[in-house]
Formats: structure tokens, C-alpha cells, sequence
């Protein structure tokens, strides 16, 4: 924050439009492996309730959620993660993304004499961000040599000041996995020092084995962050829940009235169609796995290795081909026809990585992979 007001940094996928115009001149056109949108399909169930919930659209959806929404939430969390939580503990949010970028204004209001937000130092950048709009703190906690927090590196100092604590799992973009110990023990570590924890946990789905959620080690001072952009391929609808802390979630509720955010109505009635079917999940999370092994595969012949978690969404990849710079990588991968997102865009200690995302169909996957064999690797 300058003394002229605050500028705005360049928006970090902006940063790569010179790497998608060199990829996109390739035959073929551009494999764009970069943000990680959704292509695949939208269940029709999904599409069926958006239609017929629209002509009711006259009115103002409730900012909390409607009820039938919440309960759809509910009994997701307790179907799949194993936690049994109230309706009144979830809130409908327009996305996730705007929830991460207002939460710590939100929460510095209620409690203005903290001022620090801390978030993995290698992360989705919508973390750090958020603690900027809001005029705070923005503190990387370091990461150990499994991608996870190490909060013995936090000193008591900073934790004193701390607000909230952001973590992450599945991981973004590193594709780690915390187990549901080190979960509890990052609950436990933020619950004595008097942190909110926001644990985002939108990849749920696609651990790479049983989902976990930070609710698990109970909802006082926890709120868990859901979508339903990846698990069903609603990106476009901005559609998620936070659930946790009943005090926490009011509050919450009770401000974003104020400021008008509510999730479109027909968008509530395809969402909670979506979160009461496996079904599509189980075929998603199917399709991420085959995509996942072929590009392992196919990578690691030219040099590309992930050396991320499990979790079947992203690859979180490094050279051994002594290219120690993401963005060199990620401009070689360019002119093979591939865009990917150089790891320094999620924090300088991911400055050796590039992130590539599974979401492109097996065929353009294999395209990526012919065209980099024909560009001799890289």
C-alpha cells in the first residue's frame, strides 16, 4: 500500500497471455493447462433444476442460503467427510473465490486488534490478496519437504498478531494431502492462540483417497471452504458453501446481507442437485486419475517430474534437466503447444515448478505429449 492508494498488481494469469499466443500458433492450437478450468460435462440433473428454478427467480435470494440448499450441504459434509453439522452452521457464498478475498476484511472488523493473515507460502495467491484488500498482514508460513505447513517456523510474535490462518488440502497447486492428524494438530495449534483457521478444502473430492476436513477436529474457530467448480464441473455457476463455527457463520451472514452477496437462486436449486449425487463425482474423479498417470508418464520421459502430494487435480512439476526457473520451463512448454502456470506465481519458494492442470480431455492431453516428443523434450 503506497501513499498513492493502493495499485492493483497484475492479475497473475493475465501474465501468461504471451505464453498462450506462442502455444496457440502451434498445430493443433493451444493445450491450455494453466488455470485449470472445467471442461467436462455438467450433469443434467444439474442443468434440468437450474431451468425449472429460473421462472421462480422474481425475488431476493436469502444471503445465508435457502434452506434447501444448506441442507443439501449438511448432508454432504456428513455423507462424505464424516462430520455431522447443523444447517445453520453453512453459508451459501457466490464461489469461493470472493469469500477468500473478503474474509479477512470481514473478519479484521469484528476483531481489529489483529492485523496478521498467514497462508502457505506456496498457495493459491487469492490468500495472500485477500489480507492485502483488507489493509492487513500477509505472512507465508513456511512449508516442510512434503508441502505442508511448518508452523514450528511461526514466531509467537506474528502469532500474536494473527487473525487467521489459511491452510489448504488438497493442496493448490502442489496437489499435497494433509493426513487427518496433522489436520487436528494445525486445528489445535490455531484454537489455543486464538486464530480463526480457514481451511479450504474445494478438492476434497480428489484426495487421492478419503476425503478429511478440518471440522473433523470440531467447528469452534473453524470454518471449511466447499465448491462445486471442480467436483461437478459448475465453475461457471459460483456456487460454495463455508460451514464451521455457528458464531462465525452468523456474523459472517449477518454482514454479507449488508453488502448484497447472494448466490442466484436457480444456481442454489443446481447446486444442492449436485451435492446429493456421487454418481458424476465418481466418473470425475475417474477421468482425473487416467489423466494424472498418462501425464506422469509422459512427463517424466522428458525430464518432468512431480514431486507434489496425491491428489489427482494438479501436477506440481520440476525439471531434472537442470532448468531451475519455472517461467523458462513454462516457455518451453509454450512453444510445444502446452501452457502451464510457472510455480513462482503461487510464492518464490515454488519458483523451480510449474503447475499443470488435468482438466483438458485425455485426447488433447495425449496431443500435448506427441507435440512435446516432436519438439525433442524440454
Amino acid at each position: 500500500m503506497s501513499s498513492a492508494g493502493f495499485v492493483p498488481p497484475p492479475y497473475p494469469h493475465d501474465r501468461l497471455d504471451a505464453f498462450r499466443r506462442l502455444a496457440d500458433v502451434v498445430p493443433g492450437g493451444v493445450v491450455d493447462c494453466s488455470i485449470g478450468n472445467p471442461v467436462d460435462p455438467i450433469p443434467e440433473a444439474v442443468l434440468a433444476a437450474l431451468s425449472d428454478a429460473a421462472p421462480n427467480a422474481t425475488g431476493y435470494p436469502a444471503t445465508i442460503g435457502s434452506s434447501e440448499f444448506r441442507a443439501a450441504a449438511a448432508e454432504w459434509i456428513d455423507r462424505r467427510l464424516g462430520v455431522s453439522i447443523a444447517d445453520e452452521q453453512i453459508l451459501a457464498c457466490i464461489g469461493t473465490k470472493e469469500l477468500v478475498a473478503s474474509l479477512p476484511r470481514m473478519l479484521h472488523l469484528r476483531t481489529p486488534n489483529r492485523d496478521t493473515v498467514f497462508y502457505p507460502a506456496i498457495s493459491y495467491p487469492t490468500y495472500a490478496m485477500g489480507a492485502e484488500l483488507a489493509g492487513l498482514r500477509a505472512v507465508p508460513v513456511p512449508l516442510d519437504a512434503d508441502w505442508q505447513l511448518d508452523l514450528s517456523r511461526v514466531s509467537d510474535a506474528d502469532a500474536a498478531r494473527a487473525l487467521l490462518l489459511w491452510t489448504n488440502s488438497p493442496g493448490n497447486p502442489t496437489a499435497a494431502v494433509a493426513s487427518s492428524a496433522a489436520v487436528t494438530a494445525t486445528v489445535e495449534w490455531a484454537r489455543t492462540r486464538g486464530i480463526t483457521l480457514a481451511a479450504d478444502e474445494c478438492y476434497a473430492e480428489f484426495s487421492g483417497g478419503d476425503p478429511t476436513t478440518a471440522l473433523a477436529a470440531g467447528a469452534d474457530g473453524v470454518l471449511a471452504v466447499h465448491s462445486l467448480s471442480k467436483r461437478s464441473n459448475m465453475a461457471g455457476f459460483r456456487a460454495g458453501f463455508v460451514a464451521g463455527d455457528p458464531d462465525l457463520v452468523r456474523y459472517l451472514g449477518e454482514v454479507r446481507k449488508h453488502a448484497g452477496l447472494m448466490m442466484p437462486a436457480p444456481i442454489q436449486a443446481a447446486a444442492s442437485i449436485a451435492l446429493g449425487d456421487d454418481v458424476h463425482v465418481a466418473a470425475q474423479r475417474a477421468r482425473y486419475v487416467e489423466r494424472r498417470a498418462l501425464m506422469l508418464e509422459g512427463l517424466a520421459a522428458h525430464g518432468l517430474v512431480h514431486d507434489g502430494g496425491p491428489a489427482p487435480f494438479y501436477l506440481w512439476l520440476h525439471s531434472e534437466d537442470q532448468v531451475d526457473d519455472g517461467w523458462e520451463l513454462a516457455a518451453r512448454l509454450a512453444e510445444a503447444g502446452t501452457l502451464v502456470a510457472p510455480g513462482s506465481l503461487y510464492g518464490a519458494a515454488g519458483a523451480d515448478h510449474v503447475r499443470l492442470a488435468l482438466t483438458q480431455p485425455t485426447d488433447r492431453l495425449v496431443l500435448a505429449l506427441e507435440r512435446l516428443a516432436a519438439a525433442g523434450g524440454t
